[in-house]
C-alpha cells in the first residue's frame, strides 16, 4: 500500500505526539547575546533511539558521554548548547556534560543516563557551567517549543532549519520531524553537523539504527562546505511510540525525504554561501562509484569558485572527475549546466555561453554528469565559495 506524506506547514522537531522542547539564552554564545543557546528536547515516553557520529577520531566530550549511554538503547531528553563545543576540553568536559545532563534531567524528572547531550561553537573553551547552572531552569517546555530549540542551536547558521511530515498506510498513521543546525565545517561523512530527528511511531531498535543509516548515506553524508569534519557531530533519532507501529517501507521514505530535506537546508547555507549547488551523477557501475564522483565534484574549491562568480569553466568540473578515484571513459562521458548540454561522449559541444552564465547566477545550480558506464546514480549538494566564507572563518574567535 502506497504511502501518504504530507509536509506540516510549520512542522518541526516537536510535532510528533509526546514531545516538547524549549530554549534560552545563557549567555554562552558570546556573538548572539539576545538570542537562546541553550535549549532541551523532551519526549514523555522514554524512546527507542539511534544515533551516529562524527568520524573525527577526536571526539568532542558530549559525543563520548552520548555514545555511552546509547548503549542501553533509550533516550528521553537531549539538552543542546551553542556557542561552545565543549571539545579538546579533557576531563573537566567530560564531567561537565554530565552536569549538563544531570541538570536537565532533574528539570523534568528523568534519570540523567536517559539525558544525551550536544554542543556545538568554539572549539578548545571550557563550558560556563556556571551561566547554565543559572539559566538552565528558565527553559520553559512547549508543543511548540521546537522553534526555539531550533534557535538555540545556531551558531553561524543564517536560519533555523526545521521540518515534519506525517504519514497515513492503511489504518496507520505517524509523525517525523527534525532540526539541524550547521553551516561550517561540513563535509560527507558528517560535519559541524547536530541534527534531531523525531517520531511517535513505534519501531524496533536494530530497524531503527539501519534506517537512520540509510537515510543519512543519502542526505548528510552527501553534502560539503568546505571539506572540514568536526568533533562535535550527531545525527539522533528517538522514536516514542505513542501513534503505533508503522510500515517499514513508509518510515524509511519519510525519513529520508526529512533528512534530505533538511541537508540541502544546511547546505543552502553554508558560512558565506550564495548559491546551492546540486550535483547528479548516473550511468556509474555501482552506487558507491556514483557517489564518490558526485562528492568529489560538490567539494571541489575550484568548482564551488567557478560557480560563485558563475564562470563557465567546465573543464574544472571535468578534473574533479577525474581525481575522484572513479574508472571513467573519457569517450562515453556526458556532462549538462542545468538543462544545456556541454560534452557529448566526451567531445566539447558548441553551447550559448550566456545562457550557462545566466544559469550559474541562479540561487539554484544544478550539474549533471553521466559516465555511461552502469545503471547507478546518486546526488550530492554542496554551495559556492565565496569572500565572506574566509571573513567568517578569520574572525571566529575575535
Amino acid at each position: 500500500m502506497e504511502a501518504k506524506i504530507e509536509l506540516i506547514p510549520e512542522g518541526n522537531v516537536t510535532s510528533p505526539e509526546g514531545f516538547f522542547a524549549g530554549a534560552t539564552s545563557a549567555g554562552i554564545n558570546r556573538k548572539a547575546k539576545d538570542k537562546p543557546d541553550l535549549g532541551i528536547l523532551f519526549s514523555e515516553a522514554l524512546c527507542v533511539a539511534a544515533a551516529l557520529f562524527t568520524t573525527n577520531r577526536l571526539k568532542a566530550a558530549p559525543v563520548v558521554l552520548s555514545q555511552q549511554r546509547l548503549k542501553r538503547g533509550r533516550v528521553g531528553v537531549v539538552v543542546v548548547n551553542s556557542g561552545c563545543a565543549n571539545a579538546f576540553t579533557g576531563e573537566k568536559g567530560l564531567a561537565n556534560a554530565a552536569e549538563m545532563a544531570k541538570l536537565a534531567a532533574e528539570g523534568v524528572g528523568m534519570l540523567p543516563d536517559d539525558v544525551l547531550v550536544a554542543s556545538t561553537g568554539v572549539i578548545g573553551l571550557p563550558l560556563p557551567m556556571k551561566r547554565i547552572r543559572s539559566s538552565i531552569d528558565q527553559i520553559i517546555l512547549s508543543r511548540d517549543g521546537g522553534h526555539e530549540l531550533a534557535k538555540a542551536m545556531m551558531t553561524t547558521d543564517t536560519f533555523a532549519k526545521e521540518t515534519a511530515v506525517k504519514v497515513g498506510v492503511g489504518d496507520s498513521e505517524f509523525t517525523i520531524g527534525g532540526v539541524a543546525k550547521g553551516s561550517g565545517m561540513i563535509h560527507p561523512e558528517l560535519a559541524t553537523l547536530l541534527c534531531f530527528l523525531t517520531t511517535d511511531a513505534a519501531v524496533e531498535k536494530d530497524f531503527v539504527q539501519k534506517a537512520l543509516k540509510k537515510a543519512v548515506d543519502v542526505s548528510f553524508n552527501m553534502i560539503s562546505i568546505d571539506g572540514d569534519t568536526s568533533p562535535s557531530d550527531m545525527v539522533l533519532l528517538m522514536a516514542n511510540g505513542m501513534a503505533g507501529s508503522a510500515p517499514a517501507g513508509a518510515f524509511q521514505q519519510a525519513l529520508e525525504r526529512v533528512c534530505i530535506y533538511l541537508a540541502k537546508c544546511v547546505a543552502r547555507d553554508g558560512e558565506g554561501a550564495t548559491k546551492l549547488i546540486e550535483v547528479t551523477v548516473g550511468g556509474a557501475p555501482s552506487r558507491l562509484e556514483a557517489r564518490r564522483v558526485a562528492r568529489t565534484v560538490v567539494s571541489s574549491p575550484l568548482v564551488k569558485a567557478a560557480v560563485h562568480g558563475a564562470d563557465p569553466n567546465w573543464g574544472r568540473i571535468m578534473a574533479a572527475v577525474g581525481r575522484s578515484g572513479v574508472e571513467v571513459v573519457e569517450s562515453k562521458f556526458d556532462l549538462y549546466i542545468g538543462e544545456i548540454p556541454v560534452v557529448k561522449a566526451g567531445a566539447p559541444l558548441p553551447f550559448n555561453k550566456r545562457g550557462v552564465i545566466q544559469l550559474l547566477k541562479g540561487k539554484e545550480v544544478s550539474l549533471g554528469l553521466n559516465l555511461n558506464l552502469g545503471s547507478a546514480k546518486a546526488t550530492a549538494w554542496g554551495c559556492d565559495l565565496s569572500e565572506e566564507y574566509v571573513t567568517i572563518n578569520s574572525q571566529y574567535m575575535t
